[in-house]
């Protein structure tokens, strides 16, 4: 069932893709994604990071319903480029603009600007958002579990290999882990399955680092899968902790998007 959170941010992300579509049709928004050069790898980004190390998906986020403003990012591909020389795998770019003031302009230029693979993290709840993150230079989009039916799941996995884009599906829980695993197997693209578990609580919007490590011993991850921890990362010592479960990736905002030095705060984050 969905938080009340989440019913709000995806009605608010449907009112969107409408409007946008009034002005892009899906025909031609499918026909200017096509158009754009295909994207680097973001599964295997995540299955092969510098230096043997965790990969480091790092995020360019202004904001968020729990902390409110942030930071302002008036240069969103120079923050990239920064993450990208501190060894980040991937960057992660908020484009939902409400609660986290973030845009596709930013996702555009943040593709523009790196070599890295670059995902739109949103409220993904029809196929229009896949294609828009295509045209925009995406390399994969967050499906949040907790957001979708199964059927939609699979259904946005699907087009979101015809556009040629990987996913991250993101739980909060085993059971959620099962969905996505299942989602998965039905869609049966053929691409990796791409893991996130949040370590923050969708409802109180408080972070439990030690969530990840209970859904992680839960939950039953298929061979070949990519673990993803999310949220709440402060630190070395975090990492640290994610590594030892296992973790292949981190998925990084608050932490870098904030540091004086966001270089140096990635090259910290990965030892």
């Amino acid at each position: 069932m969905r938080s009340g959170f989440l019913q709000q941010v995806c009605a608010e992300a449907s009112q969107r893709v409408a409007a946008d579509e009034a002005e892009v049709p899906l025909a031609e928004m499918i026909h200017q994604a096509q158009a754009t050069a295909p994207p680097p790898s973001f599964a295997a980004a995540l299955a092969d990071p510098r230096a043997g190390q965790v990969a480091a998906i790092t995020e360019v986020k202004r904001a968020s319903p729990s902390r409110g403003h942030m930071a302002d990012i008036p240069d969103p591909a120079a923050l990239a480029r920064s993450y990208a020389d501190g060894g980040a795998s991937a960057i992660s770019v908020l484009t939902e603009p409400a609660h986290f003031s973030g845009g596709l302009t930013d996702l555009e230029a943040v593709a523009d600007a790196v070599d890295l693979p670059v995902i739109r993290k949103d409220f993904i709840v029809v196929e229009y958002q896949v294609w828009q993150a295509r045209s925009a230079g995406a390399a994969a989009v967050l499906l949040i579990v907790a957001a979708l039916e199964d059927t939609q799941m699979g259904q946005l996995m699907r087009v979101a290999d015809r556009a040629g884009l990987d996913c991250l599906v993101e739980t909060h829980s085993a059971e959620e882990v099962a969905r996505g695993v299942a989602a998965h197997a039905t869609a049966d693209t053929g691409r990796r399955l791409i893991l996130g578990v949040n370590a923050r609580d969708l409802v109180t919007l408080e972070v439990d680092r030690g969530h990840v490590a209970r859904v992680r011993e839960e939950a039953d991850l298929p061979d070949g899968a990519l673990l993803v921890a999310e949220s709440g990362i402060r630190g070395r010592a975090d990492v640290a902790e994610y590594e030892a479960l296992g973790a292949d990736a981190i998925l990084v905002g608050e932490h870098v998007a904030t540091a004086a030095d966001p270089t140096a705060a990635v090259r910290a984050l990965l030892g």
